[in-house]
Protein backbone atom coordinates (compact mmCIF):
# COMPACT_ATOMS: atom_id res chain seq x y z
CA UNK A 1 0.00 0.00 0.00
CA UNK A 2 1.42 3.39 -0.99
CA UNK A 3 0.87 5.76 1.94
CA UNK A 4 3.68 8.28 1.63
CA UNK A 5 5.89 9.50 -1.18
CA UNK A 6 9.02 11.55 -0.52
CA UNK A 7 9.92 14.14 -3.16
CA UNK A 8 13.71 14.20 -3.41
CA UNK A 9 14.32 17.89 -3.88
CA UNK A 10 15.17 20.94 -1.83
CA UNK A 11 13.08 23.09 -4.15
CA UNK A 12 9.72 23.87 -2.48
CA UNK A 13 8.22 24.99 -5.82
CA UNK A 14 8.72 21.49 -7.25
CA UNK A 15 7.16 19.89 -4.18
CA UNK A 16 4.10 22.13 -4.46
CA UNK A 17 3.66 21.39 -8.18
CA UNK A 18 3.95 17.63 -7.65
CA UNK A 19 1.72 17.63 -4.57
CA UNK A 20 -0.99 19.48 -6.50
CA UNK A 21 -1.23 16.51 -8.88
CA UNK A 22 -0.54 13.52 -6.64
CA UNK A 23 -2.50 14.70 -3.61
CA UNK A 24 -5.70 13.46 -5.20
CA UNK A 25 -4.52 9.86 -4.98
CA UNK A 26 -4.69 9.91 -1.21
CA UNK A 27 -0.90 9.64 -0.96
CA UNK A 28 0.83 11.87 1.59
CA UNK A 29 3.43 13.85 -0.35
CA UNK A 30 6.40 14.96 1.76
CA UNK A 31 9.65 16.76 1.05
CA UNK A 32 13.14 15.70 2.10
CA UNK A 33 13.00 18.33 4.85
CA UNK A 34 9.77 16.81 6.20
CA UNK A 35 11.54 13.51 6.91
CA UNK A 36 14.95 14.85 7.99
CA UNK A 37 16.61 14.01 4.71
CA UNK A 38 17.78 17.48 3.72
CA UNK A 39 21.26 16.82 5.12
CA UNK A 40 21.85 13.62 3.17
CA UNK A 41 24.68 13.71 0.66
CA UNK A 42 23.38 14.65 -2.78
CA UNK A 43 23.71 11.84 -5.34
CA UNK A 44 26.30 12.24 -8.07
CA UNK A 45 24.15 13.08 -11.10
CA UNK A 46 26.54 11.47 -13.55
CA UNK A 47 23.95 10.42 -16.13
CA UNK A 48 24.01 11.74 -19.68
CA UNK A 49 20.20 11.99 -19.84
CA UNK A 50 17.48 13.41 -17.61
CA UNK A 51 16.03 9.92 -17.14
CA UNK A 52 19.33 8.47 -15.95
CA UNK A 53 19.80 11.24 -13.40
CA UNK A 54 16.25 10.92 -12.09
CA UNK A 55 16.85 7.19 -11.59
CA UNK A 56 20.16 7.80 -9.79
CA UNK A 57 18.54 10.23 -7.36
CA UNK A 58 15.39 8.21 -6.69
CA UNK A 59 17.15 4.91 -6.01
CA UNK A 60 19.87 6.40 -3.78
CA UNK A 61 17.51 8.48 -1.65
CA UNK A 62 15.06 5.59 -1.35
CA UNK A 63 17.73 3.23 -0.03
CA UNK A 64 19.12 5.81 2.39
CA UNK A 65 15.71 6.84 3.74
CA UNK A 66 14.10 3.41 3.59
CA UNK A 67 11.02 5.04 2.05
CA UNK A 68 9.40 5.37 -1.34
CA UNK A 69 10.93 8.31 -3.19
CA UNK A 70 10.09 10.30 -6.32
CA UNK A 71 12.97 12.16 -7.94
CA UNK A 72 13.03 14.23 -11.08
CA UNK A 73 15.68 15.69 -13.29
CA UNK A 74 14.60 18.56 -15.43
CA UNK A 75 16.12 21.31 -17.48
CA UNK A 76 16.12 23.46 -20.56
CA UNK A 77 17.07 22.19 -24.01
CA UNK A 78 17.80 24.92 -26.59
CA UNK A 79 18.06 23.85 -30.22
CA UNK A 80 20.35 26.72 -31.26
CA UNK A 81 22.76 25.75 -28.46
CA UNK A 82 22.95 22.11 -29.58
CA UNK A 83 20.75 21.02 -26.68
CA UNK A 84 22.51 23.01 -23.96
CA UNK A 85 22.17 23.57 -21.09
CA UNK A 86 20.42 20.16 -20.94
CA UNK A 87 21.33 18.01 -17.94
CA UNK A 88 23.63 20.79 -16.75
CA UNK A 89 20.77 23.32 -16.50
CA UNK A 90 20.87 23.81 -12.72
CA UNK A 91 24.55 24.76 -12.59
CA UNK A 92 25.22 25.70 -16.21
CA UNK A 93 27.04 28.97 -15.44
CA UNK A 94 29.21 27.45 -12.72
CA UNK A 95 28.45 30.49 -10.57
CA UNK A 96 26.39 31.23 -7.50
CA UNK A 97 25.98 29.66 -4.08
CA UNK A 98 22.27 30.01 -3.41
CA UNK A 99 19.53 28.84 -5.76
CA UNK A 100 18.65 32.45 -6.54
CA UNK A 101 22.27 33.30 -7.39
CA UNK A 102 22.63 30.25 -9.62
CA UNK A 103 19.36 31.03 -11.41
CA UNK A 104 20.45 34.61 -12.06
CA UNK A 105 23.85 33.51 -13.38
CA UNK A 106 22.34 30.78 -15.56
CA UNK A 107 19.82 33.18 -17.06
CA UNK A 108 22.50 35.78 -17.73
CA UNK A 109 24.49 33.15 -19.62
CA UNK A 110 21.40 32.11 -21.59
CA UNK A 111 20.77 35.71 -22.70
CA UNK A 112 24.42 36.18 -23.66
CA UNK A 113 24.54 32.95 -25.66
CA UNK A 114 21.39 33.82 -27.61
CA UNK A 115 21.93 37.57 -28.00
CA UNK A 116 22.75 37.28 -31.71
CA UNK A 117 20.30 34.46 -32.49
CA UNK A 118 17.01 35.60 -34.12
CA UNK A 119 13.91 34.78 -32.06
CA UNK A 120 12.57 32.47 -34.76
CA UNK A 121 15.65 30.28 -34.20
CA UNK A 122 15.42 30.23 -30.42
CA UNK A 123 13.20 27.16 -30.21
CA UNK A 124 13.56 25.36 -26.90
CA UNK A 125 11.78 23.08 -24.46
CA UNK A 126 11.73 22.17 -20.83
CA UNK A 127 12.17 18.44 -20.19
CA UNK A 128 11.26 16.63 -16.99
CA UNK A 129 12.07 12.97 -16.30
CA UNK A 130 10.66 11.35 -13.17
CA UNK A 131 11.42 8.13 -11.36
CA UNK A 132 9.75 6.50 -8.36
CA UNK A 133 11.77 4.00 -6.36
CA UNK A 134 10.56 1.67 -3.63
CA UNK A 135 12.17 1.68 -0.18
CA UNK A 136 14.66 -0.98 -1.30
CA UNK A 137 15.80 1.16 -4.24
CA UNK A 138 13.99 -0.79 -6.94
CA UNK A 139 12.41 1.30 -9.72
CA UNK A 140 8.62 1.05 -9.87
CA UNK A 141 7.62 3.90 -12.22
CA UNK A 142 9.24 6.25 -14.74
CA UNK A 143 7.83 8.97 -17.00
CA UNK A 144 8.87 12.02 -18.99
CA UNK A 145 7.21 15.25 -20.10
CA UNK A 146 8.14 18.25 -22.26
CA UNK A 147 7.02 21.88 -22.49
CA UNK A 148 7.94 23.55 -25.78
CA UNK A 149 8.39 27.18 -26.65
CA UNK A 150 10.75 29.93 -27.78
CA UNK A 151 13.34 31.78 -25.71
CA UNK A 152 12.98 35.51 -25.09
CA UNK A 153 15.93 37.56 -23.90
CA UNK A 154 13.59 39.86 -21.95
CA UNK A 155 12.27 38.00 -18.88
CA UNK A 156 8.62 38.28 -17.91
CA UNK A 157 6.53 36.93 -15.06
CA UNK A 158 7.02 35.98 -11.43
CA UNK A 159 5.07 32.73 -11.11
CA UNK A 160 8.00 30.42 -11.68
CA UNK A 161 11.66 29.83 -11.06
CA UNK A 162 14.83 29.03 -12.97
CA UNK A 163 14.43 29.65 -16.69
CA UNK A 164 10.61 30.07 -16.51
CA UNK A 165 10.61 33.84 -17.25
CA UNK A 166 12.54 33.23 -20.49
CA UNK A 167 10.45 30.54 -22.22
CA UNK A 168 7.49 31.82 -24.25
CA UNK A 169 4.96 29.01 -24.24
CA UNK A 170 1.76 30.23 -25.91
CA UNK A 171 0.41 32.23 -28.83
CA UNK A 172 -0.28 35.21 -26.56
CA UNK A 173 3.44 35.54 -25.96
CA UNK A 174 3.26 34.58 -22.31
CA UNK A 175 6.24 32.97 -20.65
CA UNK A 176 6.05 29.99 -18.34
CA UNK A 177 6.42 32.40 -15.41
CA UNK A 178 3.32 34.33 -16.53
CA UNK A 179 1.04 31.30 -16.28
CA UNK A 180 -1.08 30.75 -13.20
CA UNK A 181 -0.23 27.73 -11.04
CA UNK A 182 -3.27 25.93 -12.47
CA UNK A 183 -2.29 26.65 -16.07
CA UNK A 184 1.28 25.60 -15.46
CA UNK A 185 0.31 22.32 -13.81
CA UNK A 186 -2.03 21.58 -16.72
CA UNK A 187 0.59 22.17 -19.43
CA UNK A 188 4.12 22.05 -18.10
CA UNK A 189 6.75 19.36 -18.51
CA UNK A 190 6.54 18.60 -14.80
CA UNK A 191 2.76 18.47 -14.90
CA UNK A 192 2.79 16.04 -17.85
CA UNK A 193 5.35 13.79 -16.16
CA UNK A 194 3.57 13.91 -12.80
CA UNK A 195 0.21 12.94 -14.31
CA UNK A 196 1.86 10.00 -16.07
CA UNK A 197 3.41 8.93 -12.76
CA UNK A 198 0.00 9.35 -11.08
CA UNK A 199 -1.56 6.95 -13.59
CA UNK A 200 1.16 4.38 -12.96
CA UNK A 201 0.81 4.69 -9.18
CA UNK A 202 -3.00 4.49 -9.45
CA UNK A 203 -2.67 1.12 -11.16
CA UNK A 204 -0.31 -0.01 -8.42
CA UNK A 205 -2.76 1.14 -5.74
CA UNK A 206 -5.58 -0.73 -7.48
CA UNK A 207 -3.56 -3.93 -7.38
CA UNK A 208 -2.46 -3.55 -3.74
Amino acid sequence: MIQELIIATGNPHKVDEIRAVLGGLGIRVSSLADVGGENLAEPDESGSTFAQNARIKATQYARELGRMVLADDSGLVVDALDGAPGVHSARWSGSGVTRQERDAANNAKLVAELAKVPERRREAKFVCAMCVAAADGSVIAEAQGTFEGVITVVPRGSNGFGYDPYLIVDADGRTSAELSAQEKNARSHRGVATRAIAQLLSRRLALS
